[in-house]
């Protein structure tokens, strides 16, 4: 039997060639078991195979004749379990051998080396040429879950195959796996499936195996405490020892309540590691250990401020950074008072052996704290975000101005400046990359155009512009400012598809029917001049406008409703429709202080705009692919460990909801289920909470990796081609797909995919670093609102319940927020965690996730350097809860801790 399938690839000279790989499937392939009769006889092989009557290790769970089946993960990490002569008869699937091929060479080697050694009786069975084990991937399903499932099904062909064998024993066949979700499939599969570490503890006969298991854990390990440090500072690279398992700590659900200081004193660390050991249940723990090396030191200049010595004329004070994950760190100045109240910058020259402290010096003065221009500095430092002025080796690649498009450029373009195109963006947005179009055309069908700015046309690879773009990797938008990855010149003007103006694109054009069923798909570039620019709310207007008919207005009609459909579509495959509250700062327009919060409004528009970019990127993703396998950069969006749910499956649970989380669409369809008619807020935070669970979507090359999937949107290849002046992705997909139409000439670097593996690590950096700069600057603006006004009441619901505190949102101001119910100098209130349920109990006041709570807001501006929003219960009212009076009001930003205070005073 042949499956075969075909694509289309460019050659290197050019020529697009037609490659169809066929895939053979056969019946003649043996089982390897040495008492089987059904089975042609194995020929040419030089190991044993599996024996008639396999007596290995006796093992209490199955004390009867038995082969091992491992799956991937249990032969990459249990490799020197496997090698021991104990394990015998063991079946490796071809399907295990190549994913640990691709993920482990050295482990790889190790495994065929043991299917070569005859008194092991190790048996490869190419189950992916076997006609009865072969399985095609399902839509939708990812590479992995594939083959997962492909595993099943040979295990489950075994057990089946062996029972015909006439034998007085029957020979089981048990399938080794940690993938609890995995294993239970199998178990439900009917399917004999035990984790490696109870097989091996049930080898009674050999108790010392249990020391050779590897200890594998996604959340890494726990280093716990300064003394276990070690020395080591935030991001070094270390080597780590493992602690006895006695001494193992777990991830606690306490929550240590900031005071306002970097408080580092040997008993109150002690005292905290108390706090954290006592609340651990033993079944949590996790492995720790302790740093016994540092490999390679990742220092970096920090932004922090001076804690002034006591000591008068002391010319050795501590230096305590922005970021609570580096230690303090002594310098020696003689600009003490001068830097008092000041954001500074500070290097680390070493740490001494016997000192508590890293030396540094100071560097650099950034201003007072508190300053506006002074703190946006201070984030864009720390999260590493790329900001200097564009140097003039950088302005000199820019076109001379004035700029007009030339024949040249028109070479390979086609002009669509006729067609009735616009485009759709948040109010004052001047960096427009995308733009649409709709019209209906003579054969009754519809033509939808999205148009994306040819940035590409004017960063030539290898130019200083070309290497500033990709060094920036991408725009970071802050709450008044915008950080350009490329010059304002192509930003705001040369690249951004305004109205009115000539202007070159991308174009990606689909035929469609009215079911919004793709009939045809074509890449061009183009020369294009945009009827309008609108905004969202304008766009909706015209939508909704029962007066307007102009031909803007009815593209737009059509659009929406073509939208609608293909949001259909993508929600019935599996799309997840999550939620994230966004805010929207209102600015006073001469101070520029943020005057009134909100979150942002979503309308049909901006689903709309959504949906034909993500069809655009999944268009543009499926060609680049198919001229080039091994170099297209993709995106992708890995599945979450099913551990991640657990918070939001137990919440739903609480109120009497299912949320399965099996698969995305199994996910899709409970949230879209999850609803309570006297609770309508419930679903949306729902959706919020599944957010959390989420992993991050990342950057790769297609030629070093093997899962292509994208969870979230539910689609098996997925790229970045709608925003190129603000990432640096989607210019390299420009590129790849200019080459594929022949618009274009390829370069090295285009083709080489172990620099573009690169280059994606370093955009998943930039992409990350520039959230957090987001995140960092929304949290300073929301300190500034609140700083005029006092306390602020308002309705909030529980996100999150922990050991001593809950986590709340507050709907208005889309803010999150911890209320404490242990605070320094206060009577601890009697308090009672229930994990399962969720909920705590304070005194006789049970609360729960998902309960609407009223919270007081309030600035705490004790700590200038480490501000924060403060919320205090109010209703449910609970004794010894109330609000301080001190929190509305400023106090002394550089206190000393009392306790040190103290000593000092010795």
């Amino acid at each position: 039997m042949q499956t075969s399938r075909t694509f289309v690839k460019r050659t290197r000279a050019g020529a697009v060639v037609k490659v169809v790989r066929e895939h053979y499937l056969r019946d003649d392939i043996p089982c390897g078991a040495a008492a089987c009769r059904l089975c042609p006889p194995r020929t040419g092989a030089t190991a044993a195979g599996l024996q008639a009557q396999p007596r290995g290790a006796a093992s209490s769970l199955c004390p009867g004749p038995h082969y091992l089946l491992p799956d991937t993960n249990v032969l990459l990490h249990q490799i020197d379990i496997l090698e021991d002569p104990v394990i015998k008869n063991v079946i490796v699937l071809q399907t295990v051998l190549q994913e640990v091929r691709n993920r482990s060479v050295p482990v790889y080697k190790r495994i065929r080396d043991v299917i070569q050694t005859p008194e092991k009786h190790f048996y490869s069975f190419t189950n992916e040429h076997h006609r009865e084990t072969y399985i095609e991937q399902k839509k939708g399903e990812t590479s992995n879950d594939r083959n997962d499932r492909a595993i099943r099904v040979a295990v489950k062909w075994y057990s089946e195959h062996l029972k015909k064998i006439d034998d007085e024993e029957k020979t089981e066949v048990i399938f080794l796996t940690n993938d609890r979700i995995n294993k239970e499939k199998a178990l439900e599969e009917g399917i004999t499936a035990y984790t490696c570490e109870e097989y091996i503890k049930s080898l009674v006969a050999n108790p010392d195996l249990v020391d050779r298991l590897a200890c594998v854990s996604d959340e890494g390990i726990i280093i716990q405490g300064l003394k276990h440090l070690n020395r080591a500072v935030h991001e070094d690279i270390v080597a780590v020892e493992l602690l006895p398992k006695n001494d193992w700590v777990a991830l606690s659900s306490v929550v240590l309540q900031d005071d306002g200081q970097n408080d580092d004193d040997i008993e109150t660390e002690e005292e905290k590691e108390n706090i954290l050991k006592a609340s651990v249940i033993k079944d949590m723990l996790r492995p720790t250990g302790k740093v016994v090396g540092i490999i390679k030191r990742n220092w970096r200049p920090l932004c922090g401020m001076l804690s002034k010595s006591e000591i008068k004329e002391a010319r050795r004070h501590l230096f305590t950074p922005a970021d609570r994950r580096i230690p303090r760190i002594r310098i020696e100045t003689r600009q003490a008072d001068k830097l008092e109240g000041q954001r500074i910058i500070v290097a680390i020259d070493g740490w001494p052996r016997n000192s508590r402290y890293p030396n540094g010096h100071f560097v650099k003065n950034l201003g007072s704290a508190g300053d506006k221009e002074t703190e946006t500095e201070v984030l864009l430092l720390e999260h590493d975000v790329p900001h200097q002025p564009f140097s003039q080796a950088v302005l000199s690649c820019l076109p001379k101005m004035p700029w007009s498009i030339t024949e040249q450029d028109m070479k390979y373009r086609e002009d669509l400046r006729h067609l009735c195109i616009c485009s759709v963006d948040p109010p004052g947005c001047t960096d427009i990359d995308d733009a649409l179009h709709c019209r209906e055309i003579e054969n009754g069908n519809i033509e939808v155009g999205v148009h994306i700015a040819d940035v590409s046309h004017f960063i030539r690879p290898g130019n200083a512009l070309d290497e500033e773009s990709v060094k920036r990797g991408t725009t970071v938008y802050l709450c008044e400012k915008r950080i350009d990855m490329v010059p304002e010149l192509l930003s705001s003007n040369l690249c951004s598809l305004r109205s009115d103006v000539d202007r070159l694109a991308f174009s990606c054009i689909w035929e469609m029917n009215h079911k919004a069923e793709i009939l045809k798909t074509r890449f061009t570039k183009s020369i294009i001049k945009s009827k309008a620019s609108l905004t969202y709310a304008e766009a909706q207007m015209r939508i909704d406008s029962a007066t307007m008919n102009d031909d803007i207005t009815t593209s737009l009609r059509e659009l929406n409703k073509l939208a609608k459909i293909l949001k259909k579509k993508r929600i019935d495959n599996g799309a997840l429709t999550l939620s994230s509250p966004e805010v929207r700062f209102h600015m006073d327009s001469e101070t520029h202080d943020p005057i009134d919060l909100q979150t942002k409004e979503l309308k049909e528009t901006n689903s709309m705009v959504e949906e034909f970019m993500l069809l655009a990127n999944i268009s543009v993703a499926q060609k680049i692919h198919s001229e080039f396998p091994e170099f297209a950069l993709l995106r992708k969006h890995p599945a979450p460990p099913p551990s991640n749910y657990d918070i939001l499956v137990k919440a739903a649970k609480s109120k009497n909801l299912e949320i399965k989380t099996d698969s995305a669409k199994a996910l899709a369809e409970s949230l879209d289920k999850a609803e309570s008619p006297t609770f309508p807020y419930l679903n949306t935070l729902l959706r919020i909470l599944t957010t959390r669970c989420m992993m991050q979507a990342v950057y790769f090359c297609s030629g070093m990796d093997n899962d292509f999937h994208h969870y979230g949107l539910a689609s098996p290849i997925y790229t970045h081609f709608t925003s190129p002046i603000r990432r640096y992705a989607d210019i390299i997909v420009h590129r790849l797909l200019a080459v594929a139409i022949g618009a274009d000439d390829t370069y090295p670097e285009l083709r080489d995919k172990h620099k573009l593996a690169d280059m994606c690590k370093n955009l998943n950096y930039r992409h990350k670093m520039a959230q957090y700069a987001q995140r960092a600057s929304v949290a300073f603006h929301t300190q500034l609102f609140f700083k005029s006004k006092g306390v602020v009441n308002e309705d909030a619901y529980i996100l999150f319940v922990r050991k001593n505190a809950i986590v709340v949102l507050i709907p208005k101001y889309g803010l999150e927020g911890t209320v404490f119910f242990e605070e320094k100098g206060k009577p601890t209130p009697k308090l009672d965690y229930n994990n399962e349920v969720p909920s705590l109990t304070v005194e006789d006041t049970t609360l729960c996730v998902f309960d609407k709570v009223k919270v007081n807001i309030m600035l705490d501006a004790s700590n200038i350097q480490h501000q924060k929003i403060r919320m205090v219960l109010v209703e449910p009212k609970i004794q010894g809860n109330e609000v301080p009076a001190d929190l509305s009001t400023e106090t002394s930003s550089n206190d000393e801790p009392e306790k040190k205070k103290r000593k000092l005073q010795k």
